[in-house]
């Protein structure tokens, strides 16, 4: 990893890029796949090299051309994958682990997540993590979309305080995570991992934000991400399969925004006043 890359300290000391890359969207079309591949291997130049797949996208997919991406580069890479809630009973979580691994082409995923709660019960879908880890299959693991009641619940079982990162819906329009969910996680040093950063896009016409980024000489985009990974104990995963947007989304991580300027996106985009449930995308 370049040295001047930012960086998150996870809970055991590990460092990662604060700025990685999604691939919600990638493997779906096979024509696109070679393409998809060469932008994680440009993101991977620019320092990017946490990568965040799930067996759920185009149903392996993604995982795929996570592999194909990473092939020759694995020990460069932070690998982060999921696992569906439906397949997370004890056995299911090990057996999707194993394919998952297959279709990565690697012999370990550096952090395993649930993808959200339903199904088996998550003290079977610990336990399988906890044996997933002593066999050296994944590195870390943790969860996603879980709130801060899920947390609370998770920090109860036997090693379930022991979760590296939760992966929550979080961008200038999805502000909900700052009223508890944030400042528990942040008490407990467990970071937050910020998907959909600009909202699939939906938020890049807002005026404001536009504004912004006029001042400054950049894309919207490039600002809504600097609002993200200015803030402590937040990873972000923005996707691209374009060049140019792979190196914009980089150069987020040069930008710093003025006190002129988040209080102009906090008018905005208001943040919570008030306790409202987690959302999904």
């Amino acid at each position: 990893m370049p040295a001047d890359v930012p960086t998150l300290t996870l809970p055991d000391g590990e460092r990662v890029p604060v700025l990685g890359q999604g691939t919600w969207g990638m493997g779906e079309d096979p024509r696109l796949r070679t393409k998809e591949a060469a932008a994680l291997r440009l993101g991977i130049d620019l320092g990017m090299t946490l990568i965040d797949t799930a067996e759920m996208y185009a149903g392996g997919g993604a995982e795929e051309v996570t592999g194909a991406a990473v092939a020759g580069r694995r020990d460069e890479v932070f690998l982060v994958s999921k696992v569906l809630p439906s397949n997370a009973s004890r056995r299911g979580t090990v057996a999707a682990c194993e394919r998952s691994l297959k279709r990565l082409g690697t012999d370990r995923i550096d952090l395993y997540l649930l993808h959200w709660r339903g199904g088996p019960a998550l003290a079977e879908t610990v336990e399988a993590f906890r044996s997933l880890q002593q066999t050296g299959k994944i590195r870390h693991w943790g969860v996603s979309n879980f709130d801060t009641d899920d947390m609370e619940e998770l920090a109860e079982l036997p090693e379930g305080s022991a979760a590296a990162t939760n992966q929550v819906l979080y961008n200038l329009s999805r502000r909900a995570p700052e009223w508890d969910l944030m400042p528990w996680c942040r008490n407990r040093r467990i970071p937050l991992m910020a998907y959909s950063p600009v909202e699939q896009g939906r938020i890049l016409k807002d005026r404001t934000l536009q504004a912004i980024a006029s001042r400054h000489g950049a894309t919207a985009a490039r600002v809504a991400l600097a609002w993200l990974i200015r803030q402590d104990g937040l990873l972000v995963i923005p996707k691209a399969v374009s060049p140019d947007h792979v190196r914009d989304n980089a150069a987020a991580r040069e930008l710093r925004l003025t006190a002129a300027d988040l209080a102009e996106l906090d008018a905005a985009f208001p943040p919570p006043t008030g306790k409202k449930s987690l959302a999904m995308l």
